[in-house]
């Protein structure tokens, strides 16, 4: 029998659960030991029975076969391949194909980002490249969404990304209060949980009983939900064109013919009016991108990415160039965690 394996999870950001849970039910369902190591979120963050790690100590005591980072930076000092799952589809975010020396195994998506990595390794020559799909949409895609009472309201769900040159927030506040207050459609705000306060306040300020502000770092279930998704160069529309149902983005960074892009926010009411109404003019581009972005739909990139891992610790790095010693990104990591 193959001796198990010791994958440690290391989260810097509350999205990072939601992105690691379904690659540890998978590691565990095959004998696997499962670690998680936060540098950011808190313990009350981890649920009964998941083990943590509180020190670089114990890490290495741990002594991980690999480090599975859905962020884009890992401690080079712990033990283990590092292994890259991404933190969202958001290939439009400037920094998604950024190359900084740190990870062994990048575990792709589909089309739209495994050739540009695969483009990248040959370039650069010390990491491996393996087509996945994404692990967070395990759960998304294998998960029935709750039933819906036959004429219920219409759902939105508004997910502004955080980055000061691309949210939406400011734009639209303004306008999501004049249509909460004029239609009957059941509006749930999702924030990136590095909003800042100063762009979140005046959607705090909408007080309706058709308008919800949630915290739960769970998107799965509102993406589920929302018959719509408001957005605009946020990661998240790809997740939701997933289920091939309509996004409206606020002056996306890369607009097209798969989501329905909006400059003026005089025009947002109409958009989500016919979005509503199922005037879909995207669905054909929409379900193009989608499988461009991850063709891949069964709900098993969790055990994919274990698979290239298990690989890859069989052979080693080959033939692969050592890894550049990113000697500041060092510092920074024994800074923090010494």
């Amino acid at each position: 029998m193959a001796k198990p394996h010791r994958y440690l999870l290391f989260a810097e950001l509350s999205y990072a659960f939601e992105i690691l849970r379904p690659l540890q039910a998978a590691a565990l369902e095959r004998g696997d030991e499962v670690a998680w190591f936060l540098n950011g979120p808190v313990p009350g963050n981890l649920l009964p029975g998941e083990r943590l790690l509180r020190t670089t100590a114990e890490v290495r005591a741990f002594h991980p076969d690999a480090v599975l980072v859905p962020g884009n930076e890992v401690p080079l000092s712990f033990p283990g391949l590092k292994v890259q799952v991404f933190h969202g589809l958001g290939i439009e975010k400037k920094g998604h194909f950024r190359i900084r020396g740190m990870f062994d195994l990048f575990c792709t998506f589909g089309p739209l980002t495994t050739a540009p990595f695969e483009q990248l390794a040959r370039q650069h020559g010390w990491f491996k490249v393996v087509e996945t799909g994404w692990p967070k949409t395990d759960v998304l895609l294998r998960t029935a969404p709750a039933a819906r009472a036959e004429g219920d309201e219409k759902r939105i769900l508004y997910a502004p990304t955080f980055s000061p040159s691309l949210t939406s927030a400011p734009a639209l506040a303004a306008g999501i209060a004049g249509i909460v207050a004029r239609r009957p459609w059941r509006w749930t705000v999702k924030f990136h949980p590095k909003m800042a306060e100063e762009f979140a306040a005046p959607l705090r300020a909408i007080h309706a009983d058709n308008y919800e502000i949630v915290s739960t770092t769970a998107l799965a279930p509102l993406l589920q939900d929302a018959d719509v998704l408001l957005t605009d160069t946020s990661s998240v529309a790809a997740e939701f064109m997933l289920l091939d149902k309509p996004v409206v983005a606020f002056r996306n960074r890369l607009p097209g013919p798969h989501l329905v892009n909006v400059d003026d926010p005089a025009a947002l009411e109409s958009s989500l009016e016919a979005a509503l109404g199922g005037d879909d003019p995207s669905r054909e581009a929409r379900r193009a991108y989608a499988h461009a972005m991850q063709p891949l739909r069964d709900g098993r990139s969790s055990e994919r990415v274990l698979d290239a891992v298990e690989a890859m610790l069989a052979t080693g790095r080959g033939d692969l160039k050592r890894k550049p010693l990113s000697l500041l990104r060092r510092f920074k990591y024994w800074r923090k965690l010494r």
